[in-house]
């Protein structure tokens, strides 16, 4: 059996207690035994292996002492060519080199390895041990490498080994930490702690073991603090300060950190941050008032897986947005609008926190919805429907109130259908006798709202019945359409008083016969201001038409249009006049004066015409003007063509004109290429005088 023969299993408690046939053969196939349990490899070991070998070949074993007796009788019987010196002389020749090279074999023999698995240790040699132990040790695992410290640390202090024996224990206690290290780095921690601790207490790489533990459990606690934190930013969406935080994995002194825990955070980050983003759309479309975008929003935050770590935040919302949707069902009911109500509410998908709630809502919402049916039979279903709710709900003593309420409702309904039944009879007497019983309803019920309402339009009724006579005679009265038929109509309907049924309408009309009155009375003076006005005396007209303008009648409103208009007309004429006179100057800042003045008259006036002609010859002549100043004045020209307006035909003229005289006003530009430097102007080029405003023109 070679070295790597070895088995795995073998151990030194299972070797400290051998076969006892397997001890005494090989005692007797060695023949004697070293104290230490190393075979002996002297020549009573190789006798007896020869003699095997011979047994072996199946050769008889002869006795050494007779083949000694015997040797005298053989030498007598020898040929006479083996008593030849030359013969001799070439045996001893070559017997000696046989001896040395067979001597050599021998020593290049390696010895076979020992069986370790089945050594009986108590007895085994230093050499044995340390053989074995190194053998268990490059296995480089953790119980082969405390197999290996176990076999020679138990060898005496003044081992002659001792040396190299502490060396190996340093050595392999080192191994150990360095798998407990292994152990740390691929993330477990406690393994590399427990790995580490069996590193024998009386070895010197165990001083340093709980420090390293001690440094082990500060990196891992923390690299799980930054994990723990980023997870928290999670929670609260801060995506870009969890980023952050994850990198600080990549500077932990832990592989498993640095690499498997990273890239993980990475991928928890990168997931929960999409998840976060369809947290805000739901939020977002969960704070409308719209049915289907809070659904929507309850379908999104439901597509959030439950390994998310969102999860937990989107499961919180879902009965939240629920409520919401239960929230605008109920503002539908408060409405009375029972069937959107309940259909909104049967919407809601099923969630296990809200499922009660929704029943329940759906439960009251069919009741009250029989309720205001407004029938004996309706509110008879409503009860029932109520009574359906047990007392272990929260909408219990709702449903108990509303229970009461209706009962209190059935005598109220049967007394309203019956003043009803009396009113849809339409006389003043039916009226009146349904009012009464309506008021038999006590203010405090249920229903004494709608009695009030009742009551009310009943009397009214009734108001409307006993007064439209006297709307009928005033409208007859005011057929004629003249002062006195008027006025007698007023008097008929002011006959109706304030807070009757018909007094809206009366007042209607009698503001409507009243203006008609103040329109036949004030027309004539507003004509008669209308002719002095087309008789060219403005001011005459404005003075009467004031007095009505002034007084709030009926015509008022289109006395004061016809004033605007004269006064207009007024300022109109004297801007006129006043350009005109200021026009006869001539200069350009007089015709520009007087252009200014021209256009203020409206476009309405009948003036404009003659004032657009005259603008147009004023600018013209500003044209001119400033073509004329052009020949000793650039500048001044451009000014004067600047002040002709946009709305003259000479503009556009003028315009092109200001272009042209800026381009002659731009510097020229010199030659691009530098001139000949042997070129001389002539004197008469030098001479040649600067193009005039006249050429450039």
């Amino acid at each position: 059996m070679t070295e790597r023969d070895i088995s795995d299993s073998w151990s030194p408690a299972r070797a400290s207690q051998p076969d006892q046939n397997t001890r005494l053969s090989r005692t007797s196939e060695v023949g004697t035994t070293q104290p230490s349990g190393v075979p002996a490899t002297g020549s009573n070991f190789k006798s007896a292996t020869q003699e095997d070998e011979k047994n072996t070949e199946g050769l008889p074993i002869k006795n050494h002492s007779e083949e000694s007796f015997n040797l005298s009788n053989v030498a007598e019987k020898l040929p006479s060519w083996m008593k030849s010196w030359v013969m001799w002389s070439i045996v001893l020749t070559l017997v000696p080199s046989s001896i040395g090279f067979i001597s050599v074999a021998m020593l290049l023999k390696l010895p076979s390895a020992p069986n370790c698995p089945k050594i009986f240790w108590p007895v085994a040699s230093a050499s044995v041990r340390l053989h074995c132990a190194s053998l268990a040790a490059s296995k480089q695992t953790v119980n082969d490498l405390l197999q290996a410290i176990a076999l020679v640390r138990e060898l005496p202090k003044n081992h002659p080994l001792r040396e190299q024996i502490n060396g190996f224990l340093e050595e392999w206690s080192r191994d150990i930490l360095r798998l407990a290290d292994q152990s740390f780095q691929s993330g477990n921690l406690e393994e590399a702690i427990t790995t580490a601790r069996q590193v024998p207490e009386d070895l010197e790489a165990r001083k340093i073991v709980e420090e390293q533990i001690t440094k082990w459990q500060s990196i891992w606690s923390k690299a799980d603090e930054i994990y723990q934190e980023s997870v928290k930013e999670l929670e609260e969406r801060h995506w870009q300060s969890a980023f952050m935080l994850s990198s600080k994995l990549l500077r932990i002194n832990n592989k498993y950190w640095a690499t498997t825990k990273y890239d993980e955070l990475n991928r928890i980050i990168v997931t929960a941050r999409e998840d976060g983003d369809k947290l805000d759309k739901a939020e977002g479309l969960a704070n409308s008032r719209s049915v289907d975008n809070v659904l929507a929003a309850i379908k999104l935050v439901d597509s959030i897986k439950s390994d998310s770590y969102l999860y937990k935040k989107a499961q919180e919302l879902i009965p939240v947005f629920g409520r919401k949707i239960l929230g605008l069902a109920q503002a539908k009911m408060d409405k009375r609008d029972a069937d959107t109500a309940l259909e909104i509410a049967r919407q809601i998908p099923p969630i296990p926190e809200l499922q009660s709630e929704i029943d329940d809502f759906v439960v009251l919402g069919e009741a009250q919805r029989s309720a205001w049916i407004g029938t004996v039979s309706g509110l008879e279903a409503a009860i029932s429907q109520a009574q359906q709710i047990d007392a272990s709900r929260e909408v219990y003593e709702k449903a108990q109130e509303l229970i009461a309420r209706w009962q209190i409702e059935i005598e109220d309904v049967s007394r309203l259908e019956k003043a009803r039944t009396l009113a849809s009879q339409g006389t003043i007497n039916d009226l009146t006798a349904a009012i009464s019983e309506a008021q038999m309803i006590p203010n405090n019920n249920p229903r004494a709202s709608e009695a009030r309402q009742e009551m009310s339009r009943w009397r009214e009724q009734v108001e409307s019945i006993e007064d439209r006579p006297y709307l009928e005679r005033a409208d007859q009265i005011a057929l004629l359409e003249e002062i006195n038929s008027l006025q007698a109509a007023i008097a008929e309907a002011s006959q109706i008083r304030s807070g009757r049924a018909l007094y809206p309408e009366a007042r209607k009309k009698i503001r409507t016969w009243t203006a008609t009155i103040q329109r036949i009375q004030d027309k004539p003076y507003l004509d008669q201001a209308r002719v002095i006005a087309e008789s060219g005396d403005l001011n005459t007209a404005i003075r009467e038409a004031q007095k009505i303008a002034s007084s709030g009648r009926a015509l008022a409103s289109e006395a004061q249009i016809a004033v605007d208009s004269w006064q207009e007309q007024i300022r109109a004429r004297e801007n006129w006049k006043k350009a005109r006179e200021v026009a006869i100057t001539g200069t350009p800042e007089a015709l520009a004066e007087a252009i200014r003045l021209a256009d203020r008259v409206s476009n309405r006036n009948i003036l404009r015409m003659d004032v657009n002609v005259a603008i147009d010859q004023w600018s013209q002549q500003l044209l001119q003007m400033a073509r004329s100043q052009s020949e000793f004045d650039i500048p001044r020209s451009i000014a004067t063509a600047r002040l002709i307006p946009p709305t003259s035909s000479a503009y556009r003229d003028a315009q092109e004109q200001i272009r042209t005289w800026r381009r002659f006003m731009m510097p020229r530009t010199l030659p691009t290429t530098a001139p000949d430097s042997s070129f001389t102007p002539s004197p008469e080029a030098e001479q040649s005088p600067t193009p005039s405003i006249s050429d450039e023109l």
